[in-house]
């Protein structure tokens, strides 16, 4: 059924979110069979790439990570994309309480989960850890998670348009913070010696 929504979603959205909304899942169930599978895609193939294909900046050669450190950074990012995911879907249920539509947690969870799909699958670019290629694949996907997330909140949160898409902007601009607020303390951490280990 996951499988069946990630398709539905990149060829036929609104119907799609209209399924979403009616199917039952709970909070646990969402995460079994959607988040933790998809969110392992990044994080696998950012090991890989780091660590067997590695990538170079101008004429200074290949750079390899770790395996230690790449492992380190992909448990990392798999639990941060978890918790995400979770923490998204509890901010989204608190907003909607707000707008007079409250949600059970169970259902801001799963639309979430599946708004953030596009980026869990062109995670797989990081097989290939070229930054200009990943810039130029990601900005896509990007864009696409920010279409699903303005053409589903009216759908899934059940409200009008015009409303919809004030909650949209809204959730738009937390993620904004919580990304801000992600690189800041990637930053710190780094600072105090918790960077990525290169062997060349």
């Amino acid at each position: 059924m996951v499988i069946g929504h990630i398709i539905g979603l990149l060829s036929s959205p609104t119907a799609e979110w209209e399924k979403i909304r009616d199917e039952s899942c709970s909070t646990s169930a969402c995460i079994l069979k959607h988040v933790i599978v998809m969110a392992a895609i990044p994080a696998v193939s950012g090991y890989i790439g780091t660590t067997q294909v590695g990538w170079s900046i101008g004429a200074s050669g290949v750079h390899y990570l770790s395996n230690e450190s790449a492992g380190i950074i992909a448990i990392l990012t798999y639990l941060a994309m978890i918790a995400g995911v979770i923490g998204m879907g509890a901010m989204i249920q608190w907003m909607a309480e707000t707008y007079g539509k409250a949600q059970p947690l169970a259902r801001c969870v799963v639309f979430a989960a599946y708004v953030a799909t596009p980026l869990f699958l062109i995670g797989l670019m990081m097989l290939y850890p070229i930054l200009w290629l990943n810039m130029l694949l990601g900005l896509p996907a990007v864009a696409y998670s920010v279409f699903l997330l303005y053409s589903g909140t009216p759908i899934v949160m059940e409200m009008e348009k015009e409303k919809g898409f004030l909650f949209a902007s809204s959730i738009v601009g937390l993620g904004l913070v919580a990304m801000v607020a992600i690189l800041a303390t990637t930053v710190v951490l780094w600072g105090y010696g918790f960077g990525p280990q290169l062997t060349s």
